[in-house]
């Protein structure tokens, strides 16, 4: 019952503060951590829908702000969203186009959960993987990626080979999440460049 409390706690701040989900507040913790967005970036949003990353990084950045998903996403003033896959090369290319250079890229996407914790686990680890393959192939040098994640027997090989492509890799739990979450932020800056599988076509 407590849980359950806190949950609704966060969701009814979230709609009283005018975001679209509470996901908004994980963004604002990690951004409060680390700052590691600047007032003139411009940002890439992936599986951004329903919007609240897009939302909050609006509020910070006077760049040029993107948002991608597989699913439609509400109009939102200032921001320019598409529909499509973030492992179809095309994507990278169009993104690209539309902010031409891409400072960071943000990653709250999440699989659609099954219920089978290590079957559900390995497939958020995959979304991580195709995060950092995009993000490799749009970053500019010095650029920063934040992903999501989830603990469990895949995730540190993840972490470790986002070490091989940024100068700082540092984790964090948000505290907006649900209780009982095994989800995790890679908080990933300085980007180097990447090599081998992690690299996409641009």
């Amino acid at each position: 019952m407590g849980s359950q409390w806190s949950r609704d706690s966060v969701y009814v701040r979230a709609i009283r503060e005018g975001y679209r989900s509470r996901a908004a507040f994980k963004l604002k913790e990690i951004v409060e951590r680390f700052h590691f967005i600047r007032d003139s970036d411009n940002v890439l949003d992936l599986g951004a829908a329903p919007g609240s990353w897009l939302q909050v990084t609006r509020s910070i950045t006077r760049g040029k702000v993107l948002g991608i998903d597989l699913a439609p996403i509400a109009p939102l003033e200032g921001v320019t969203t598409l529909v499509g896959d973030l492992t179809d090369p095309s994507m990278r290319e169009e993104a690209l186009s539309i902010l031409g250079t891409v400072n960071i890229v943000l990653s709250d996407a999440s699989p659609r959960l099954s219920g089978n914790r290590s079957y559900d686990q390995a497939r958020a680890i995959g979304l991580g993987e195709d995060a950092l393959s995009f993000a490799c192939s749009v970053l500019k040098p010095g650029g920063n990626l934040v992903m999501k994640s989830f603990q469990g027997e895949d995730f540190s090989a993840l972490l470790d080979e986002t070490r091989q492509h940024f100068h700082s890799v540092r984790t964090f739990r948000c505290q907006a999440s649900r209780k009982g979450s095994s989800e995790i932020y890679i908080v990933a800056r300085n980007f180097a460049g990447c090599h081998g599988e992690a690299e996409g076509p641009v």
